[in-house]
């Protein structure tokens, strides 16, 4: 397992502060007690910080029509909505909430072209409140699968997640499971698809980003 590349400088940055505040401890007066304790907080916070930037490998099913989970969480919500941004009709919304425990990684759902990508400022309600995904900081991608299936994902910031990144752009070719962005400290992740698609996870159902098939698209 690696550490994913959005971590790298501010563990590198916090691993030296705590280096720092420690060794002036050590060289000071202060009791035993004292640096033992604050020595014991800086080991568990440090590894704290350490496993959310954790980045393991996942292998991705093959398959034509699969859906794959675009994130590791539980899945919050399954149900019949209308997404008014792009896809503009009724379809089937898979939620899935990324505690800051989980690995926040984000990897595309399908094998498909970009064919709408935009950033939306916002607010940080709670990523499980039901406007966080239209009111919330987010970005919306949709893929036109092989099949010329779109399927919308939406990355959406949560209370403690302040920074969205996503690293595609209109015009880029993905393939299922592949990385596509991060969010940090704790998010959501939508997936819009057909209103025929086959479902198969159920709400409280914990996901494997990358490797766990959560759908599957008919054929046209």
């Amino acid at each position: 397992m690696t550490i994913h590349k959005e971590g790298r400088r501010l563990l590198l940055t916090l691993l030296l502060i705590l280096f720092a505040l420690n060794t002036g401890l050590w060289l000071s007066g202060v009791t035993d007690w004292l640096r033992w304790g604050v020595l014991a907080a800086s080991v568990f916070f440090y590894l704290l910080i350490l496993q959310f930037f954790r980045h393991p490998k996942r292998h991705t099913p093959t398959g034509e029509g699969l859906v794959i989970a675009p994130a590791d969480g539980k899945v919050v919500v399954i149900e019949e909505t209308e997404e008014p941004e792009c896809l503009k009709g009724k379809c089937r919304q898979i939620s899935i909430f990324m505690s800051p425990f989980n690995v926040h990684v984000n990897r595309s759902p399908v094998e498909g072209c970009v064919r709408y990508y935009r950033y939306h400022e916002g607010k940080y309600l709670v990523a499980w409140h039901p406007k966080s995904s239209t009111e919330n900081e987010r970005t919306t991608l949709v893929l036109e699968t092989p099949q010329k299936q779109l399927v919308l994902v939406r990355q959406i910031a949560g209370a403690l997640a302040k920074r969205i990144k996503c690293y595609v752009k209109e015009g880029d070719q993905l393939h299922a499971g592949e990385e596509f962005g991060f969010i940090k400290f704790g998010s959501r992740v939508d997936v819009f698809l057909p209103l025929d698609a086959e479902i198969l996870v159920n709400i409280g159902d914990k996901t494997k980003g990358g490797e766990q098939i959560i759908a599957r698209l008919k054929s046209s």
